[in-house]
């Protein structure tokens, strides 16, 4: 079968972890930039990537890469490209683009010359002057960097962090695929005690149960690509089978989320019964404050509220003084703390944090406070 190049996409400084899923998928790395991992695959694969990638926002395939300085060039180079490979002559296509430090700098402008070329290409391609467009979606995009043009078409249609499981959220929800990172990018493993004291709708707990039963996180969910004639249907279906076939059904969790808002906590065994590990946390209404921890080990992951919309100044100081105090003596925890007040390390003062990620939360530039904890016996 022939071989293609997947990009999968991904917020920036996840890089390293989504890098890290691709090759544990057994794929071949060919290229790490600033958001993208290129991989090289079959057609066949492309639902296993859409299933198993955690913490990438889409996958991406690969049409073909060159400068294009003027739109003759780059109506003329994408004309080259063998969309007829991949969108039907029924097909419904739209195109999308980004533009930054390339001479065509119109948006607008690359993706409607992208798109007449494409025209003009299956037009020749299927010897016809008029398309349907009832058949499949495809959605192209033209990015176009320092005059560098690529062109993809996107495999997995809503973002990845869409898993189908949040029906309920809150204010600032989390993306689910930023929340898998938090977790993988800390210490916790399924014989590990995890808890999340303020867990908003349940998101990094409900990561980290899939993580440890090895659930697929694109299991519940339906994909652009599904209906491509360029994928076989049978694939489609070995995928999903071997993704259930793959999931922990024995293993025991200790898994527990608290939050001070009664709506929240209902929301978060809402969505955990609905990504299917309902049986594998524990929720409970309890203000961080009231937190009582009687374990020498364990791990604490959380996005606590901030900003001055999210609550008081003299709030956030409480909530990140009851947790000095509750976990300033307890060394053999590891804590992890993502948020955008740069002033909690003042609060926490267990230790200097022993590593901070910068991350983004949407469009928010936020820190991954990370302070390891001794490992346990």
């Amino acid at each position: 079968m022939n071989t293609i190049t997947l990009i999968a996409t991904t917020s920036f400084g996840l890089e390293a972890i989504v890098k890290r899923e691709v090759q544990a998928l057994g794929f071949d790395v060919v290229n790490v930039s600033n958001g993208k991992i290129e991989f090289t695959a079959t057609p066949g694969e492309i639902p296993r990537a859409n299933l198993w990638l955690r913490s990438a926002d889409r996958v991406l395939l690969k049409m073909g890469e060159f400068r294009a300085e003027t739109f003759d060039e780059l109506f003329e180079q994408t004309k080259t490209l063998p969309w007829e490979n991949w969108i039907t002559q029924d097909g419904q296509f739209t195109v999308t683009g980004t533009a930054v430090k390339s001479k065509l700098g119109s948006v607008r402008a690359c993706q409607s010359i992208t798109k007449k070329s494409v025209v003009e290409r299956l037009k020749q391609a299927y010897r016809v002057e008029w398309f349907d467009e009832t058949g499949p979606e495809f959605t192209i995009k033209i990015s176009m960097l320092k005059d560098i043009a690529t062109l993809t078409i996107d495999t997995s249609g809503v973002g990845l962090h869409k898993r189908g499981y949040r029906t309920l959220a809150g204010e600032a929800a989390l993306k689910e695929t930023l929340a898998a990172a938090l977790v993988q990018l800390s210490f916790y493993n399924k014989e590990r005690l995890l808890i999340d004291p303020m867990c908003g709708s349940g998101t990094i707990l409900i990561e980290a149960a899939m993580i440890a039963r090895n659930i697929a996180p694109g299991l519940q969910r339906k994909f652009a690509s599904e209906r491509w004639p360029g994928i076989p249907h049978v694939a489609w279906v070995r995928a999903r089978n071997a993704a259930r076939s793959a999931m922990d059904q024995e293993s025991e969790l200790q898994i527990f989320g608290y939050d001070i808002d009664e709506e929240a906590i209902r929301a978060s065994k809402v969505n955990a019964k609905k990504a299917g590990v309902g049986k594998n946390i524990i929720f409970e209404q309890k203000d961080i404050k009231e937190l009582w921890i009687d374990k020498p080990n364990g791990i604490l992951i959380s996005n606590p509220p901030y900003g001055v919309k999210m609550g008081a100044f003299q709030e956030l100081n409480q909530i990140y003084i009851s947790l000095h105090k509750t976990f300033k003596k307890k060394t053999g925890w590891s804590i992890y703390i993502l948020t955008g007040d740069k002033k909690f390390p003042d609060y926490f003062k267990r230790a200097r944090p022993d590593r901070v990620r910068k991350l983004f939360n949407a469009n928010i530039e936020v820190n991954y406070y990370q302070y390891f904890g001794e490992r346990p016996s």
